[in-house]
C-alpha cells in the first residue's frame, strides 16, 4: 500500500519519538535524586493497599501529591515489573505532550508546521532528558500542555459552524485541575487566559472571549474543581476524620507548606533572578538556536496582531517571570514553557532551516557533539589514570571507567557517520546524531551505570554478606537503599536527624547480636568503632558500612551533626 509523503513523515516522527524516549525502559532501576522516592512510595502503595496517602518508609510522604505514584503503582499492577512501571508515566506523558503540540501546530497552521513543532520539542535537550527520567515534571508538563491545548483550541480554532468549542474550554480547565493535583504549579496553565483577554480587549483578529455565555463559562471552573476533588475530597475526608496527628500534619504540609510556603519562602536551590535565561540558552538547544531569525519574525507577526503567536509567547514569558521571583529555582520548573516556545517557533522553522547561517549552526553542533564525546572517551582511556580510578571509586563503579569511555567513543562514531550520511542535510545530520546519543545512552549506559547509580549493586552485596535470615536496619538511609533492599528493612524514620536514628538503632542491635545496620559513613561518629565495622561499599558517591552490636562503644550517646545537610540532600 502506497503512503503519501505526509504519512511517511508522521510515521517516521512517531517511530523515532518512541525510540528516543523509550530506549532503555526495563534496563535500569530508579536513580536519585527523585526517582527512588516516588518508586518507593508507589511500591509501598501496592504492598500496603493504601493508595490515598503515600509513605516513605514508616512516615507519610507529603512533599508531592500522589498522582505520579498512583500511575507508577498502576503500571506495576499492569506489567508486574518495576523497571518498566516506574518509567512508563514519563514515556506516556512525553508522547502525549508531543501529540498536543503537533496537533496544535496542524490546526493553527498546517500539518507540516505541526511536525516541525514536534521535531523541535522532541530533540530539545531539556525535554528529552526529562522524558527519560521518572520525575513529576514530564507528567505535569503534559497536563499543563493539555490544558493549553484545550484553551488555545477554544480561543483560536472555532468549530466548523464558526462557534466556540466549549468541550475544549472544559478540557482546558479539567487538565489544569489534574496538573494541580500532580504538582501545585499545574494551575499556571490558566495564565493563558491573560493574553487571551488582552487580545480580545484590543480587538485582535481571530480571537474573542465569550464571557457572556452564562452557564457555559462556568463549565471551566466547575471542571477544574471536579478534577481537584478526585484527590482532595477523599484525602481530606479521611485525614480530617482521623485522630492521628500525622494525617493532620500531612494536610497542613502538602496544602500550605509545600505550595504557597515553598514559593513565598523557597528554601533550596538558590539562584539569581536571571537564572532561567541561562537555562533557556543552554537546556533549550537546539531549537533556540533559531532565535536570531525568530525574534524579528515574531515582532512582525505581533505587529500584525496575530493571536496565534501572542498567546504562546506571552504565556512563555509569564511563566518564566513567575518562577524568577522566588529565591529558589530549578531548571525543570520552566519546562512547560519550552512546549509553547517550540509551538511559536514551528511556523518559522521551514524557512529558517534553509538559511545558510542555520545550516552552519547545525554543522557546528554535529561537529561539537562528535568532538566532545570523542574527547571525553579518549581522555578516560589515555588521560591521567588517577581520574579513571577516582571516577570508579567514588561511584562504586565496578565495570570501570573504560566502559564509559568506549560508550562515548561509540556516540562520537555515530555522529561522524551521521555527518557523512547526511552531508547535504545538516539539520538531518544533527537529528540523527542526537537520536544515536539518546538511544546509546538508554540501551548501553542504563545497564552499565545501574548497579552503582541505583544502589542495587550495594544492596545486593549487603544481602549476600549478611545472609538471607539476618535482620537489616538502615540509618541515615536514602530511598534507593530501602527500595533495593532484598528484605523488609527496619528504619527509624527518614526526616529524623541521623544521630537520633543511630541512637534508636543502638538498643535494637544490642537486643539481637545477629542483627546488622547499614549506616552512612559520615554519620558514624564516635559511637561506632570502625575496627569492628565492615565496609559495605560505595554508591551514589557515598560510602556505607555494616555494623552490629560489637561495633558500638558502651555508654556512648551519638552527638548531633552540626553540618548535616538534611534528609533530602542527594
Amino acid at each position: 500500500m502506497s503512503m503519501t509523503r505526509a504519512s511517511r513523515d508522521t510515521w517516521l516522527f512517531w517511530i523515532l519519538a518512541l525510540l528516543v524516549i523509550g530506549a532503555g525502559i526495563g534496563l535500569r532501576d530508579p536513580w536519585p535524586a527523585d526517582e527512588p522516592r516516588f518508586a518507593l512510595a508507589a511500591k509501598q502503595m501496592v504492598e500496603s493497599g493504601n493508595w490515598l496517602f503515600p509513605h516513605r518508609g514508616i512516615e507519610l510522604y507529603s512533599d508531592k501529591p500522589p498522582m505520579l505514584m498512583w500511575l507508577e503503582a498502576a503500571g506495576y499492577e499492569l506489567f508486574g515489573n518495576w523497571r518498566v512501571a516506574f518509567l512508563l508515566p514519563s514515556l506516556l506523558a512525553s508522547l502525549g505532550t508531543l501529540w498536543c503540540v503537533i496537533d496544535l501546530g496542524r490546526r493553527l497552521w498546517t500539518r507540516k508546521v505541526g511536525l516541525y513543532a514536534g521535531w523541535a520539542l522532541l530533540f530539545a535537550l531539556q525535554f528529552t532528558y526529562q522524558a527519560k527520567k521518572a520525575q513529576i515534571d514530564p507528567l505535569v508538563t503534559f497536563w499543563i500542555t493539555l490544558a493549553n491545548y484545550g484553551l488555545l483550541r477554544f480561543f483560536l480554532v472555532p468549530r466548523d459552524d464558526g462557534r466556540h468549542d466549549w468541550r475544549m474550554w472544559t478540557l482546558g480547565w479539567f487538565a489544569a485541575g489534574l496538573g494541580t493535583i500532580t504538582k501545585g504549579v499545574g494551575v499556571l496553565a490558566l495564565v493563558m487566559l491573560l493574553p487571551a483577554a488582552f487580545a480580545t480587549v484590543r480587538g485582535w483578529h481571530g480571537i474573542r472571549m465569550p464571557l457572556r455565555h452564562g452557564w457555559r463559562v462556568l463549565l471551566g471552573p466547575l471542571a477544574f474543581v471536579v478534577a481537584m476533588s478526585l484527590w482532595l475530597a477523599p484525602m481530606l475526608g479521611v485525614a480530617l476524620s482521623s485522630d492521628d496527628p500525622a494525617y493532620h500534619g500531612y494536610v497542613q504540609d502538602i496544602l500550605f507548606h509545600q505550595t504557597a510556603g515553598r514559593y513565598a519562602k523557597s528554601w533550596d536551590h538558590p539562584h539569581p533572578p536571571w537564572y532561567y535565561l541561562g537555562v533557556m540558552l543552554s537546556m533549550w538547544l537546539p531549537p533556540l538556536l533559531a532565535l536570531p531569525w525568530a525574534l524579528p519574525a515574531w515582532a512582525r507577526r505581533l505587529r500584525r496582531r496575530d493571536p496565534r503567536y501572542l498567546l504562546p509567547l506571552a504565556w512563555w514569558a509569564l511563566v518564566v517571570v513567575f518562577f524568577s521571583i522566588p529565591h529558589g529555582k530549578r531548571d525543570v520548573y520552566i519546562m512547560p514553557a519550552l512546549v509553547m516556545a517550540c509551538l511559536a517557533l514551528a511556523p518559522l522553522l521551514p524557512g529558517i532551516v534553509r538559511r545558510r547561517g542555520a545550516r552552519w549552526i547545525a554543522w557546528t553542533c554535529v561537529i561539537a557533539l562528535a568532538a566532545c564525546t570523542a574527547g571525553g572517551g579518549l581522555a578516560m582511556l589515555f588521560g591521567n589514570p588517577s581520574f579513571e580510578a577516582r571516577f570508579a571509586a567514588e561511584r562504586g563503579f565496578e565495570a570501570g571507567a573504560a566502559s564509559v569511555a568506549w560508550l562515548l567513543l561509540a556516540m562520537a562514531t555515530w555522529s561522524v557517520g551521521s555527518a557523512l550520511w547526511f552531508r547535504r542535510h545538516p539539520v538531518a545530520a544533527l537529528l540523527s546524531s542526537l537520536t544515536g546519543l539518546w538511544v546509546l545512552y538508554g540501551v548501553i549506559a542504563y545497564p552499565l551505570l545501574n548497579p552503582s547509580s541505583s544502589a542495587r549493586g550495594l544492596m545486593e552485596d549487603v544481602g549476600q554478606r549478611i545472609g538471607p535470615r539476618t535482620e537489616l536496619g538502615l540509618v541515615a538511609w536514602k530511598e534507593q537503599n530501602l527500595l533495593m533492599a532484598d528484605r523488609p528493612a527496619k528504619t527509624w524514620g527518614f526526616v529524623l536527624p541521623p544521630h537520633r536514628q543511630l541512637a534508636a538503632a543502638m538498643p535494637w542491635l544490642r537486643e539481637d547480636p545477629s542483627r546488622r545496620v547499614l549506616i552512612l559513613e559520615s554519620v558514624m561518629g564516635p559511637c561506632v568503632d570502625r575496627a569492628h565495622a565492615q565496609f559495605a561499599g560505595a554508591a551514589n558517591r557515598r560510602r556505607w558500612w555494616l555494623i552490629d552490636a560489637s561495633s558500638l562503644r558502651p555508654g556512648c550517646v551519638p552527638p548531633e551533626l552540626k553540618d548535616w545537610r538534611g534528609p533530602d540532600f542527594q
